[in-house]
């Protein structure tokens, strides 16, 4: 399956559940030095954005 991300790309899903167990992994990271602050905002709204879609699809596969 493919999920477009905030970006207008394709991302192409081969594995559902994985996809989402590392994207959670990924919105929760953050640097340690705070010179990365407005980066680790932008990626915190990317993964976040793809996590939601993802967790979307999953859903509608359970009530489908």
């Amino acid at each position: 399956m493919k999920v477009n991300d905030m970006n207008g790309c394709p991302i192409e899903i081969t594995n559902l559940k994985e996809a989402i167990k590392i994207v959670r992994r990924y919105k929760e990271y953050r640097h340690e030095e705070k010179i990365f602050s407005e980066f680790d905002k932008r990626q915190n709204a990317y993964w976040t954005d793809m996590y939601e879609k993802l967790t979307a699809i999953k859903e509608q596969l359970t009530t489908s």
